[in-house]
């Protein structure tokens, strides 16, 4: 069976190309995860999905605890069979929904207890309890359980939040269930402050975990703050273990932390924003909702092989989002994801290549301009 491993094939400055290997395949990376948070990419057939190039999805302990619960998926097979996904998937340990959306919580040393943002229901997530669940729903990359500091945090409040997540580390990985092709990845907390992420980097790689993931960015403290942390942050973690930026973001912040030294992204943005008529092209981003679209038979974008753009117009696609008709969504969220794997694609052919910052300038000249091209 395929052991859980990391190869780096070439770097570019901080810039890695490299792949990671799980039970259920390998990921390129750097690479970009589309959230199918319940078991669903939102708007989106799973051969949608891996038709853009996505190897790797992420699923949620918390959402799929509630509903359908862990040990159904488990008894139809685990996850992979359950949402009819073949290729590798990460699964977010639970805590940062719990502090975002659960209702009544209360946290102790012990874990998190909290009533159902759906029904009320009562339930304790304990490091042990969401490694069970990830082992149940068979994830091939399972996170530790930790507390998602919240911003802004003081230093006091930062170093008692990271510590006491370094503690469910530990717990974690006790609890965690060593099989070949599986891997558990430790968060590294601590704020904006550099002296705060250098212990939590220390004390997790004390413990020893197969990947590390950096925590607690992209939760408000802008683009400005979250590079200067990974400037600090990410060349104490170690070179041959994969690294993941949690929840991030924009195509900008995404160049910017491969740039860093950043393998591997998850982010709702491509999928809410398709929801919300905006598109992510290579001349901008767009809005659809705008009537100088109307009757604008130009494709969204002329580079991209997605359905949205080889088939129908920006006219139609204004017409079916002022119309909210369901295939409005739908095709602008699977445009969507192209584009980032698209981002994703030319960011390793630049890096094999040596040319990664001419790369990442360009896109970002791109991006800046936004929805302001002429008719």
């Amino acid at each position: 069976m395929t052991s859980f491993r990391f190869e780096v094939f070439a770097t570019d400055g901080a810039a890695r190309l490299g792949r990671l290997h799980t039970a259920h395949g390998p990921m390129d990376t750097p690479a970009f995860m589309p959230v199918g948070t319940a078991g669903t990419v939102k708007a989106m057939m799973p051969e949608s999905v891996a038709a853009t190039g996505a190897q790797m999805i992420l699923g949620n302990t918390y959402h799929l605890m509630l509903r359908p619960t862990a040990e159904r998926v488990a008894r139809l097979g685990g996850l992979h069979a359950f949402m009819n996904w073949p290729g590798p998937i990460l699964t977010d340990s639970g805590g940062f929904q719990v502090m975002s959306l659960a209702k009544l919580r209360k946290m102790t040393e012990e874990g998190v207890a909290f009533q159902s943002h759906i029904d009320g229901s009562r339930h304790l997530l304990t490091p042990e309890r969401s490694m069970e669940i990830q082992n149940l729903l068979d994830a091939d990359v399972t996170m530790a359980f930790d507390e998602c500091t919240p911003f802004p945090a003081t230093p006091a409040q930062a170093a008692e939040s990271m510590r006491l997540s370094m503690r469910w580390a530990q717990r974690s990985l006790d609890a965690f269930v060593q099989r070949p092709g599986y891997g558990l990845f430790g968060i590294v907390q601590g704020g904006v402050y550099p002296e705060l992420r250098a212990e939590s980097a220390a004390a997790l790689q004390q413990i020893g975990f197969d990947g590390y993931a950096i925590g607690g960015l992209a939760v408000g403290e802008g683009q400005e703050l979250m590079f200067q942390t990974l400037d600090t942050t990410t060349p104490l973690l170690p070179a041959d273990r994969p690294r993941y930026l949690m929840g991030v973001g924009k195509p900008s912040d995404i160049i910017g932390a491969v740039l860093r030294g950043v393998d591997m992204f998850d982010c709702v943005m491509p999928t809410r924003s398709g929801r919300t008529a905006q598109a992510f092209t290579r001349r901008g981003t767009v809005n659809l909702r705008n009537a100088r679209h109307q009757d604008d038979p130009r494709p969204l974008d002329e580079g991209c092989c997605c359905p949205a753009c080889r088939q129908y117009s920006r006219a139609y696609l204004h017409h079916l989002i002022r119309a909210e008709e369901i295939l409005g969504p739908m095709l602008l969220t699977w445009h969507n994801i192209q584009f980032y794997q698209d981002v994703m694609r030319g960011l390793r052919a630049a890096i094999a290549e040596g040319r990664v910052r001419d790369f990442a300038a360009q896109a970002l000249v791109e991006e800046a301009r936004g929805d302001i091209e002429p008719l």
